[in-house]
């Protein structure tokens, strides 16, 4: 059996359609399909059921994908477990991250690890939902205040606290309990612990002046004076800085973290951990 067939096979199955596939594993759609007929034609079945606008597997191709991609991910570990003895990091690494995080620190980190290693071919996703390194295809996956996962392992590269924000020349007074506010789109009836710069903690109720489903729209709307906002520091401490905005006070209570994980059946090779490397000493707390 090939097994570069039987692998395009199994990515057209995990993501759901060649198109998906090909966006995924960066190979032409076309050769996909290819690869998918020519394993097809070998086992003498019908792997996938080709409609106009959806692709289902058959008893047989749901069978094969079962009981390979778990072979497969074997060899992949197996692939890794020689890279990580390479002196030289080189390949492609594929990492996943929060949105925000993506947008304000990996650029910096990504351009300083873009120059030190030039044989790896880094991918960045910006996305908020919860990446599986495995079954997405990620080397790494940066994640906020993550649950305990054996299946996971990692490093914590970050610490952040929530700000709460106003546009620059915002008075609040100190009977003040409720506050104009840009909220997300998910929060729903929740009050905020603030600590103030004299060191009280105060609690204050959002009134929403306006709802976005975006941290980034939130920022951009705070400093066209919509209202306030609870935003990460690392996202609005630079405006705060250069006095676009001002600072309230911090969200009480223990700080977020981030990690960087990695599958724990995978060694650490020699890119993954380069990259890792790379937050020591960077100014991204």
């Amino acid at each position: 059996m090939d097994l570069t067939a039987l692998a395009d096979f199994n990515a057209v199955a995990l993501h759901g359609g060649f198109g998906p596939a090909a966006r995924q594993s960066g190979r032409p759609k076309a050769t996909l399909s290819r690869r998918v007929a020519e394993l097809e034609h070998s086992l003498g079945v019908r792997l996938i059921e080709r409609g106009s606008r959806t692709l289902r597997l058959t008893e047989e191709g749901r069978a094969l994908h079962e009981r390979t991609r778990g072979l497969l991910a074997e060899i992949d570990d197996a692939g890794e477990a020689i890279a990580s003895r390479a002196p030289v990091p080189r390949g492609r690494l594929r990492v996943s991250a929060p949105i925000v995080f993506a947008h304000v620190v990996l650029p910096r980190v990504a351009a300083r690890f873009a120059r030190a290693y030039a044989q790896v071919e880094l991918e960045i996703v910006a996305e908020d939902r919860v990446a599986d390194p495995v079954q997405d295809g990620y080397d790494l996956v940066i994640r906020v205040n993550p649950d305990a996962d054996e299946l996971l392992v990692g490093r914590r590269i970050a610490t952040d606290r929530r700000v709460l924000v106003a546009p620059r020349g915002f008075t609040m007074t100190d009977d003040a309990s409720s506050l104009p506010a840009v909220v997300l789109t998910r929060a729903a009836g929740e009050s905020w612990r603030i600590e103030t710069a004299d060191g009280r903690e105060r609690v204050f109720t959002p009134e929403p002046a306006l709802r976005l489903s975006s941290l980034l729209m939130a920022r951009e709307a705070v400093l066209e004076g919509a209202g306030v906002a609870l935003l990460p520091g690392l996202l609005v401490e630079p405006d705060v800085a250069a006095g676009k905005l001002a600072m309230l006070g911090r969200e009480a209570g223990p700080a977020v973290e981030l990690w960087a994980l990695y599958s724990s059946r995978r060694l650490l090779s020699a890119k993954v951990r380069a990259f890792l490397d790379m937050f020591q000493g960077a100014d991204v707390q």
